[in-house]
């Protein structure tokens, strides 16, 4: 007959700071996700493993959860002032639009100096 229900105890020192945050966490156990401390460990094992094993295979997991996780903050901040600011996307463009020229100006600035220097090259002659 193949068993299908182990049992198992785990030694706790409260001397040691790991062990005394672990026994304070199955102590905050939300009861109704949890129905026991097996249930609780059961799930830290897996969820602790399973990611050992993804790091193990992919090193750079960590990193790019942490860059995704950082720009998703950026985006969150950045349509959070949108939405509270009065102006909101009128007011970024109206910013936008006065810190860098417009494409017109730029062009007659341009020619003005390509004639300039036209007409310097035409007199040496």
């Amino acid at each position: 007959m193949e068993r299908t229900t182990i049992n198992t105890n785990i030694r706790l020192n409260l001397n040691k700071a790991a062990d005394r945050q672990a026994w304070e966490y199955l102590q905050r156990l939300d009861r109704k996700k949890y129905k026991s401390y097996s249930r609780a460990v059961v799930e830290a094992l897996n969820d602790y493993f399973s990611r050992q094993d993804k790091l193990e295979h992919d090193p750079y997991l960590e990193t790019r959860e942490k860059e995704d996780a950082f720009l998703q903050r950026v985006l969150d901040t950045i349509r959070e002032g949108l939405q509270s600011s009065d102006a909101g996307l009128a007011g970024l463009t109206t910013l936008l639009r006065a810190i860098q020229p417009s494409p017109a100006q730029e062009e007659s600035a341009i020619r003005d100096e390509d004639l300039d220097v036209a007409m310097d090259f035409i007199n040496s002659l």
